[in-house]
């Protein structure tokens, strides 16, 4: 889910499909819920800030306690956070503009939520492949990675769907997925954690979610708010 590089879907792409649906209007209203809070109930920004660092934290700990090797630098995490916080803010608004803001409730309308998130999940790891290969990660490592990425989709699509389908949700929780995986969140700077673990634990949260809240909507209650 982080950018590794790419700038993976441009917010122009989403806007300019809008536009021919929609038009103008359409295009407002696509931008406006950008940062659309109104339907977030306070209990759900829990989730939306602290599952990605959580699991990371935990990756990271789990390394720690295998032995793993783990390049650092020691560095003052509070002080380091709200920048790029910002900065990976604006660069989901680019992708979630996309994947959540104009393909996710179409689909969700053909199939289950579970299914309209594995398939996002899929395609968003096929849409990551040439910037992971151009920075020369192993094959072994995008295999994982991939394998990574489905449950976070699965994540982000549960909270969307709980949050009044709030755009803004997907995307300071987007965020923080980058923050906590692609900066110096984790303890120390530049810790390279083991993506089979982070996968591992991304999936058992996600199994968790689909059997606390179903596949169909990933939700507490059929009735999902409509931020359209």
């Amino acid at each position: 889910m982080a950018d590794h590089g790419g700038r993976l879907y441009a917010p122009r792409g989403s806007i300019d499909l809008v536009y021919r649906a929609e038009g103008a209007r359409g295009v407002r209203h696509h931008l406006a819920r950008i940062f659309d809070q109104r339907k977030i109930q306070p209990i759900w920004y829990v989730p939306v800030f602290l599952v990605a660092p959580v699991l990371s934290l935990l990756a990271y700990l789990i390394q720690r306690l295998m032995g793993l090797q783990l390049h650092a630098e020691p560095a003052n995490v509070l002080v380091m956070i709200p920048l790029p916080l910002v900065v990976f803010f604006a660069l989901g608004i680019g992708e979630e503009a996309g994947w959540t803001g104009y393909a996710t409730d179409p689909m969700q309308s053909r199939w289950s939520a579970l299914t309209t998130a594995s398939i996002l999940g899929l395609v968003t790891s096929l849409w990551h492949l040439v910037p992971l290969v151009k920075m020369g990660h192993s094959a072994l490592w995008i295999t994982w990675w991939a394998a990574w990425s489905v449950p976070l989709r699965i994540l982000i699509l549960w909270v969307y769907n709980n949050t009044g389908r709030s755009l803004f949700a997907a995307i300071v929780m987007h965020a923080m997925i980058n923050l906590s995986s692609s900066s110096p969140f984790i303890p120390r700077v530049g810790s390279h954690w083991d993506m089979i673990i982070l996968a591992l634990l991304t999936w058992t949260a996600a199994i968790v979610v689909v059997a606390v809240w179903g596949p169909n909507t990933l939700a507490a209650r059929r009735g999902l708010g409509d931020a359209r």
